[in-house]
This record gives C-alpha cells, structure tokens and sequence, in this order.
C-alpha cells in the first residue's frame, strides 16, 4: 500500500471519528440542555406580557405609589429615614434666626438609641431668650413636620439690665430633645413639606407684675406728675411740664409712662392713665394750678 492511500484512510477515520463525537455530544451531552431551553422558552411564551400590559401596569403602580404618598404628606407627622445629625442644627439655626442680637441657644450632640421600629438622637439644648423667642422655640420643635420630641425641659427667669439702664426680663433654659428616624421610608412622604412652625404671641408669664424699676424718659415725652394744662383747644389740649416744655397732645397720644385717654371739655380736665412698673394709676389734669 502506497504512502498516499494511508494518508487518504487516515483522513477518513479521523473525519469518522470527529463526526460521531458530533453527534454523540449533540445528542448525548445537549439534549437535556436543549429540553430545558426549551421549555423555559415554552413557559415564557405562555406567561409573556406584550409591551402595552407593561406599560398599564407600570402607571397603574405609579398611581397607587402617589396616592399612598399624598396620604404619608397629610399626616402631621412624618418619621424620615435615616438622617445625618446636623439636619437639627440647620433646623435650630433657623428657628434662631430671627431671635434678638442678646439671645443665645447652644445645641450639643448626646447620643443615638436604637427601638424596636425606630431609633432617635438626643440633644442637649441651652440658651437665655425673651419668653416668646424660646415659646417659638418649643412650638417649632413640637409642631415639626419630620418628628421631633422633648424629653426634659427646665426654665429660670433671668433679668439683663442694659447700658441705659433698662432691664430686659428673659428666661434661661435647657432641654433634651430627641429627633427620630426609622430603619426605612415607609413612615415619609417623597414630597417633604414643613409644617407651620409659626406660634402665636404668648402672655410672657415670668414677666413680674410690680416692678422696682421705671424706664428712663428717653424719648422726652411729657411727664404728666410734673405737668400743667395750659388750654383747652379744638386740636387737643396744651400742656407744659416744670422743664418749660410745651406740648400739644390729643386723645390717645402717648406721655411717659402712659397715654393721654380723655379730654373732656365740659369739665376743662384731660385725663391720663400712667403704668409706674406694674402699678396702674389714673391722672387728672385741670385748666387750673391744681392738679388732682
């Protein structure tokens, strides 16, 4: 057998053999491949959604998703989920903002605590402010839309008396407030809005009654104990005080001390109603030397 017919059989049974591990492997190893394929593809044609069912059930889940929104907004309350810690600094800085040069909040970092469904941090608050400032202050915290509780409160009255001599009656306090957070966003709305944090005006309670101390008369108003009615005329009445001033006042003007409630032309008298720290008296000028 010549060397070209060897080369020629063995090119056969090489080309045999690469045949029927073909097919053995299409048939043998691919098989249960390809069934699975196959029926997954058979399962997904079943099961399949066109393009337009897609399309209704993505705005039919974002219908719901705002509706349960709008709900979570109405409430009064939410609790955010997880927030950084200077969010209540920022919020502190702008309940501040508009409180007097001479009033002051200090605001310290305690700890976190972790609950059940939720966790809080704790801040340390202190500061001296006019009542009404720290009543805006508590107002905020308590009224806020993302939920925030004081836990401690203490106040003290605390009296500044300034370089003209004027005392500014405050209060000095310190709270434990806790800011809350919970572990997800089921309890907050995707469209955050604060809620009215402005307090009404409040009857400043440590504000004493009787005071020992009168302002001075910086404004040069009359002073009514010293004064004397000159004249009755129709624009109002003509007074003088024991300086030689002269003033010319109508019902309602303000004197020190007081206002000017009454001119009774009848009876040639005006009549005053005078605040002396607290004490409320009432003053009767007549067209005469004589005052009662």
């Amino acid at each position: 057998m010549d060397r070209k017919l060897k080369n020629t059989i063995g090119l056969l049974v090489l080309l045999f053999l690469v045949v029927v591990t073909g097919v053995l492997y299409n048939f043998l190893y691919l098989q249960d491949q390809i069934e699975d394929k196959t029926k997954k593809i058979a399962d997904l044609n079943v099961n399949a959604y066109n393009t337009e069912d897609l399309l209704s059930q993505l705005e039919t889940l974002e219908r719901r998703v705002a509706e349960l929104d709008s709900i979570l907004a109405l409430r009064k309350y939410n609790v955010p989920p997880e927030i950084p810690q200077s969010n209540f600094y920022d919020f502190i800085n702008k309940i501040s903002f508009s409180f007097s040069t001479d009033s002051y909040i200090n605001v310290e970092y305690d700890e976190v605590k972790t609950e059940t469904n939720y966790n809080y941090f704790s801040y340390r608050i202190s500061g001296i402010a006019y009542y009404n400032e720290f009543f805006d202050l508590l107002y905020a915290i308590e009224q806020s839309k993302e939920l925030k509780k004081i836990d401690k409160c203490s106040i003290d009255n605390n009296v500044n008396v300034d370089d003209d001599g004027i005392p500014h009656h405050k209060v000095s306090f310190a709270l434990t407030v806790f800011t809350y957070f919970a572990n997800s966003d089921r309890f907050t709305s995707n469209k955050f809005v604060e809620n009215n944090l402005r307090a009404n005006t409040q009857y400043d309670i440590f504000y004493p009654l009787i005071r020992d101390q009168i302002p001075a008369n910086v404004d040069n108003l009359l002073d009514v104990q010293t004064a004397q009615l000159l004249a009755l005329i129709p624009d109002g009445a003509f007074i003088t005080d024991a300086s030689g001033s002269s003033f010319v006042l109508w019902e309602g003007d303000q004197v020190y001390l007081g206002y000017l409630t009454q001119i009774d032309y009848n009876s040639n008298q005006v009549h005053f109603v005078l605040n002396k720290g607290g004490i409320i008296e009432k003053v009767t000028l007549l067209l005469s030397t004589d005052n009662n």
